[in-house]
């Protein structure tokens, strides 16, 4: 009997650099940058199933994070946040089957360089407001359901909460938490769509190790970086991932 698993060395080119990716952004370093994963998969694979063989490694990465980050959550800002964008999973269980990925790719990307152009033509003052809460809860909603469909949660709730100016540990630890709830609250409906076979799972088992490795080195990074250094490569990240969405949408 042949062990159920994805073997081509083609598949495993572009995973080890996404799953890399991916735990580096858990840190808080570099945060966009994990948007990536999906799309950097789906070169070898389709959107759906890379989706689904990255769900145990998001699991890990979670957990992970969660500890490093302990000391530094703002209860009062998650609280909010998370029945928004467990929302946006509901939404996203409900559509899943009637989207087509590169359509959500797309419009997430878009959105991704607009946000990005407003902040760099419109810098914001010292004493700018933060945005609306009705504004964090369609941004949060969004990042919920994008999150579902390809693991691109991060840019629409980064719109939402980058404006705050949260000092680097607390906005990492922040998204943390959400992203554990939201990614924990995907296994269910993950499962009942099929998405959870043997294979991608099999799959998932063997880019397990590179979790902790991606996480430690953005734990290292994230506690020594300066503030305005660290939404520099948080920018960074959102302006590859928009760029690499759109460009997905149209090809």
């Amino acid at each position: 009997m042949t062990f159920p698993l994805i073997t081509d060395w083609h598949f495993y080119a572009v995973a080890i650099p996404a799953v890399l990716l991916l735990g580096i952004s858990k840190s808080g370093f570099g945060a966009g940058f994990g948007s990536l994963a999906v799309p950097l998969m789906a070169m070898a694979v389709t959107v759906p199933q890379a989706a689904a063989i990255l769900m145990p490694v998001l699991l890990v990465m979670d957990l992970l994070g969660l500890h490093a980050f302990r000391k530094h959550f703002d209860w009062k800002l998650i609280r909010f946040l998370v029945p928004f964008g467990l929302l946006g999973t509901v939404i996203g269980t409900l559509l899943f089957k009637l989207l087509d990925a590169h359509t959500v790719a797309g419009i997430v990307g878009v959105f991704t360089l607009l946000f990005l152009a407003q902040r760099l033509l419109f810098p914001p003052r010292p004493d700018s407001p933060s945005p609306p809460r009705w504004l964090g809860a369609i941004l949060t909603t969004t990042a919920g359901f994008t999150s579902f469909v390809a693991h691109a949660g991060g840019p629409p709730v980064n719109a939402y909460v980058i404006p705050m100016r949260l000092p680097p540990l607390v906005f990492t630890a922040t998204m943390a938490v959400l992203f554990f709830v939201i990614n924990l609250s995907k296994w269910v409906p993950y499962a009942w769509l099929g998405l959870l076979d043997l294979r991608n799972l099999a799959t998932s088992l063997v880019l397990l190790p590179l979790a902790p490795v991606g996480v430690f080195i953005g734990v290292r990074i994230a506690h020594r970086i300066n503030q305005v250094l660290f939404y520099r490569f948080i920018y960074a990240g959102m302006l590859l991932t928009g760029c690499k969405l759109i460009w997905d949408a149209w090809h």
